[in-house]
């Protein structure tokens, strides 16, 4: 269980990016964090983490916390069980090298993502969603009890962006609280639970498929949005279009209406329990 009590961060004098924040996180929950280009969502990230301390507040996780970081050196030559085995370096002694129970959890670890026939190749030569699953995998390493990543999917095609957000699920399910930011709403009402909206005066936190709508993103973005159920053949779907102006298409538009996968909802995201949408506003 990871909780935050009034957290509140911003950089010297400047204004506050986020204040007044209560949250928790508890065993197999996925808190999805939105919010427009530099809201502070990965300052938050790193407070929560324990890599930065926040000006206000607190934050409490006993049992260990894994951290994905959004950017990461793609030249390096190390091999992908290296680079795994060096999420045990806190548990490493000064100059001392990694133990054989070091390289039997990245062993493990790697197993545990299903990336095992990896562990001998360049990390710099993966695609760009192997990367991602090794650098899970290093968090994974020490038994975490939160997972927080930031921006998981950034830059990854569908079939990588299934693959990470399939795995998070898994690891949700395991019993791992998972914390991620993401620039997709589809993302949020894919997998979590929980969102949190990082607007600049506000910040909203609640039921995602609560607080995840077309308005709130309107809202948000301050761009047209709406969000809706589509029913597929895998099951139904809910789904976010933005309004990105007048676009051209040399099919007609009886052609285009059929191109819908099944009936649609309109409204916002459907589904989820009653519950509470609290604010904290930034002042």
């Amino acid at each position: 269980m990871l909780e935050a009590r009034g957290l509140g961060h911003r950089y010297g004098a400047g204004p506050w990016l986020f204040r007044h924040l209560d949250l928790a996180v508890g065993p197999g929950e996925i808190l999805a964090v939105l919010g427009p280009n530099a809201r502070g969502k990965t300052t938050l990230l790193t407070c929560l983490a324990g890599l930065r301390r926040p000006k206000e507040g607190a934050v409490n996780c006993g049992d260990g916390i894994g951290y994905v970081p959004q950017s990461h050196d793609t030249g390096n030559r190390f091999a992908v069980l290296d680079m795994v085995v060096m999420g045990r370096a806190r548990l490493v002694r000064s100059w001392s090298a990694p133990s054989g129970t070091d390289t039997q959890a990245g062993w493990e670890a790697l197993e545990r993502v299903g990336i095992a026939g990896l562990a001998e190749r360049p990390y710099a030569a993966l695609s760009g969603g192997q990367r991602q699953l090794v650098l899970i995998a290093r968090a994974l390493v020490c038994d975490p009890a939160v997972l927080i990543l930031d921006e998981p999917c950034a830059a990854l095609d569908l079939r990588n962006q299934r693959a990470v957000l399939s795995m998070t699920t898994e690891l949700a399910n395991e019993g791992i609280g998972v914390i991620m930011t993401t620039h997709d709403p589809g993302h949020a009402l894919a997998v979590a639970s929980q969102a949190i909206l990082m607007d600049q005066d506000a910040l909203s936190y609640g039921r995602a498929r609560e607080l995840v709508t077309g308005p709130t993103l309107t809202d948000l973005y301050q761009t047209p949005i709406h969000a809706a159920t589509v029913r597929a053949p895998f099951g139904e779907r809910a789904v976010v279009v933005a309004d990105f102006g007048r676009t051209e298409s040399n099919l007609p538009d009886a052609a285009l209406a059929g191109a819908v996968a099944g009936p649609v909802t309109s409204g916002g995201a459907s589904g989820g329990e009653p519950g509470s949408i609290r604010q904290a506003v930034v002042a």
